[in-house]
């Protein structure tokens, strides 16, 4: 059996949807299933390396619905995932036209686009009914929650308690891009709270990275300014507190118990963002715009989190029973199915 994955990343796009589809081909090529990547991946070389350094076939993406369904004649695919908020929906429909089973993964608004099944990974979208297309499925929350396997490994058994005894571990990281530079607005933040710290902070580019070297810290703290790296899940689990945007990683936080404090950076991270905080599952510091001029309830809250074990030890609770890691097998076992419905010979 051959699935395709149709999905994108780039400097503007991001890298959450490659991620998040990495995801579910490991979970698929672990069962035996060849996987193919059609994709335009923006000259990101980090985005490059999670399908080579997987041994995961990568096409160049087709940019029409002849295209498409060519290339999925031509791999013998018979599912396609696609995961995109630009790709017009006839592609999606050529394809479930071509009698193969089609999963889109979708953040609340499935943009028109036509499946077999529907995934939405984001806490509390089993609250939401859109209308399906005749025959389709909806796997809805946070049970569903794509999340690579060196993430699922570092998971632990119970949830994480931070050590009073030593200078709180931070990590910020914005995603592979970092698309509106919001590093060095986080380390700025941290530098303000006064108190003592060892962060470790990922500039994406180089201009990030020379930003962030000019900053000072105050006595007692310490800034490690790091680029993109494959090690990030495992410097998340060391960390006592991590600050992220409200995006997919958010979910990667939830399933290590990390005590975590959010920023909203895109106007499609809102509704996460306020659903995720005023669960308790995670502390919000705001919107990116507004933090670039240090607002002090955003200080203030840092500081809190910086200088209190027990605050981070509660957020670190919430947020590791929200996530059990077994989404990839569930929506796998989605997928699978609903080939055998559409090509029942395989």
């Amino acid at each position: 059996m051959n699935v395709g994955i149709r999905c994108d990343a780039g400097a503007r796009t991001g890298v959450g949807h490659l991620v998040r589809c990495v995801a579910l081909a490991e979970e698929l090529t672990g069962r035996g299933i060849g996987v193919h990547f059609l994709s335009d991946l923006g000259g990101l070389e980090w985005a490059e390396r999670q399908l080579t350094s997987r041994g995961l076939p990568w096409h160049p993406a087709p940019y029409d619905t002849v295209g498409l369904v060519a290339a999925a004649d031509r791999l013998r695919l018979d599912a396609v995932v696609v995961d995109s908020y630009v790709l017009p929906p006839a592609h999606s429909a050529a394809l479930r036209a071509s009698s193969r089973a089609v999963l889109a993964i979708v953040d609340g608004d499935l943009r028109g686009q036509e499946a077999d099944v529907y995934v939405d990974q984001n806490l509390d979208a089993e609250l939401l009914t859109p209308g399906l297309p005749g025959g389709a499925t909806r796997l809805a929350g946070l049970e569903y929650a794509l999340l690579r396997r060196a993430v699922r490994d570092l998971r632990p058994p119970a949830p994480p308690v931070s050590a009073p005894a030593h200078v709180p571990r931070v990590v910020a990281f914005f995603g592979g891009t970092d698309a509106y530079r919001a590093a060095p607005v986080a380390a700025r933040l941290l530098i303000d709270t006064g108190v003592p710290f060892a962060a470790t902070i990922v500039a994406a580019t180089d201009e990030l990275r020379a930003e962030l070297l000019g900053l000072r810290p105050a006595d007692g703290q310490r800034l490690d300014i790091i680029a993109p790296t494959d090690e990030l899940p495992r410097l998340l689990s060391a960390a006592d507190l991590v600050i992220s945007a409200s995006g997919t990683s958010t979910w990667e936080l939830l399933c290590l118990g990390r005590a975590a404090a959010l920023v909203w950076v895109v106007d499609n991270q809102i509704l996460g963002y306020d659903r995720t905080t005023a669960r308790g599952l995670a502390a919000g510091l705001g919107h990116l715009p507004t933090l670039r001029d240090s607002p002090p309830e955003a200080i203030d809250r840092l500081r809190e989190l910086l200088s209190s074990p027990a605050c981070r030890a509660e957020l670190a609770a919430r947020a590791w029973a929200a996530v059990d890691g077994q989404g990839c097998s569930r929506v796998a076992d989605a997928l699978l199915a609903a080939v055998h419905a559409v090509r029942p010979g395989r």
